[in-house]
This record gives structure tokens, C-alpha cells and sequence, in this order.
């Protein structure tokens, strides 16, 4: 059943117009639909939540936004879905916007085989055209400006779920702007191009490395960096607590986000260490 879209909500409900592999893990799909209307891409690291339908369902089963546009009261209905109804929620960055066509890409990295796979996983490796995806935002509401060019130099992290929005991070560095990017992917099939107009060094780490000990044994360059930093949550933090603690990088400079967490997914309760993040960054907002 066709669900009407929000005037007042960035909710929209979109439909595969394509899908094709970037490398052997990472599939890049894209989304068109008249939710698209109007559409404007404000910057890098575009961040959405993508409603997933449960098996036997054409679409994901959303609550109609009220006129009022509340955003709590309209989660509140999501969330009082029944279990079996409920769409799955996860996060991700967009990719691209083409305005002419009316689409944007999603690029999904694909976790686990078979039972080990999550919703977002098995729903890309059988997206077809046609089918049906929920998206909200990106919002203003909920987003933190990136500016790679803010500092004198610019640091980046990213592991293989984060490389997409690692990749719009690089692409609005201003033109000769200083860039050092440390990414981690599982092998050298996984590395994609980085266009840029920045002086951009890249820096390849392997599953396993630790990110923060790549870090250390380097010499960075000198003058203020602004720091960006996304991939797995312990290893972002260690990440951050290494440049604060002992490169005595300004907190205030360092944009980070725990994408995901090992062992658990958005489904599981945060911990501790998730909410004295999401503390922190409401802090540095």
C-alpha cells in the first residue's frame, strides 16, 4: 500500500532504480521517487536512517507523520509497532545526489554470509529494481556540520563501513588542502578511488591493525588539523583519546562517530561508553 510522504518530516519513501558492486563487498544502490522533489544535498557526511521491510512485506510499514510535524510523537508510533511489523532501522551516509535524475546512492557494505548477515546486508544483496526502502533526513536537526577545510590540515579515519562517507568528506576538501587519511579495509580489493582537489596522502591499514597505534608511529603534519573520524566505536575512541591525550589535538576540532559497535547492533541498548559519547558530542555541538 503506497504511504503518502511528509510535508514536514524528511521522511521519504524511495525505490531501487539500480544497483551495481563498487568493489567485491560493497554494493552501491541506487534510490529515486517523487520524495525526492525538491531534494538538496547540504554537504559532506549526509547521515539518514533507512527503514527496512520485514520478510512477507512489499514496503516497510511506517506511521503516517502527524501535521505537526513532531518527530518524537512520530518515533514514539514507530517504535510501538508491533516486533514482527516493526521495519528495521539502520544508519547510513548518502553517497551521491544527482539532481537531474532525481536519485541518490547508498553505498552498503556487506557483513556476514547467510544467517551472520544483518536485515541491512540480506536486503542489499537481493535489492532489485522497483523494490522499496523508508528514508528519514537528513535533517538539520540532528546533524553536525562538517568542514574539512577548518583547520590547517586535515586528519581522517575511516574503516570499511564508513569509507562511503569518508569519501564525500574528501571530495569537499577545499583545493590544496593538506589531508592525511588513514583507511581500513579488509584487503587491497576493498580501496576505492578518493577524488579530490585536496593534497590528500592516503594511508591503507588492514583488519587487525589498531588505528590509534598507525596514528602514533607516524609524524603528523604541523599547524591545527581538523579531525574526522568514523569506523567501528572502540576504535574511534582510542583513536580520539590518542590525538586529545597525547597530540594535545583541541577536543573541540575532532568530528567523530561510532558506526557501529562489535557483537551488537542498532537493535541492542547503547552502553555505557555510547552514551558518554553521545554525551560528549552533544557537548561539542
Amino acid at each position: 500500500m503506497s504511504q503518502p510522504q511528509s510535508q514536514s518530516l524528511p521522511l521519504r519513501r524511495l525505490r531501487v532504480t539500480a544497483v551495481r558492486p563498487v568493489t567485491p563487498r560493497m554494493l552501491r544502490v541506487t534510490l529515486g521517487g517523487p520524495g525526492l522533489d525538491g531534494f538538496v544535498l547540504a554537504g559532506p557526511d549526509q547521515q539518514v536512517k533507512l527503514f527496512f521491510p520485514r520478510p512477507g512485506q512489499a514496503e516497510p510499514v511506517l506511521p503516517v507523520p502527524e501535521p505537526d510535524g513532531d518527530v518524537m510523537r512520530w518515533y514514539g508510533a514507530y517504535a510501538a509497532l508491533p516486533e514482527t511489523e516493526r521495519p528495521w532501522m539502520r544508519s547510513y551516509t548518502l553517497r551521491a545526489h544527482d539532481p537531474a535524475a532525481g536519485t541518490v546512492d547508498i553505498d552498503f557494505f556487506l557483513h556476514g554470509d547467510g544467517e551472520d548477515a544483518g536485515p541491512a546486508t540480506r536486503w542489499a544483496r537481493s535489492a532489485r529494481s522497483g523494490d522499496v526502502l523508508g528514508m528519514f533526513g537528513p535533517s538539520a536537526a540532528f546533524a553536525v556540520p562538517v568542514d574539512p577545510g577548518a583547520g590547517d590540515w586535515t586528519l581522517l579515519y575511516a574503516d570499511a563501513c564508513a569509507l562511503p562517507a569518508l569519501a564525500t568528506v574528501v571530495a569537499a576538501l577545499p583545493p590544496g588542502q593538506r589531508a592525511l587519511a588513514y583507511v581500513q579495509v579488509p584487503d587491497a580489493a576493498e580501496e576505492q578511488p578518493l577524488p579530490t582537489a585536496g593534497d590528500l596522502t592516503v594511508r591503507y591499514l588492514r583488519d587487525g591493525d589498531s588505528p590509534a597505534e598507525a596514528v602514533r608511529a607516524d609524524t603528523l603534519p604541523g599547524g591545527r588539523p581538523y579531525v574526522w573520524l568514523a569506523g567501528e566505536a572502540s576504535a574511534v575512541r582510542g583513536l580520539r583519546r590518542h590525538l586529545v591525550e597525547e597530540r594535545g589535538v583541541d577536543r573541540r576540532s575532532v568530528h567523530f562517530t561510532g558506526y557501529w559497535r562489535r557483537r551488537l547492533t542498532q537493535d541492542d541498548a547503547p552502553t555505557p561508553e555510547d552514551l558518554a559519547e553521545a554525551r560528549e558530542r552533544l557537548s561539542l555541538g
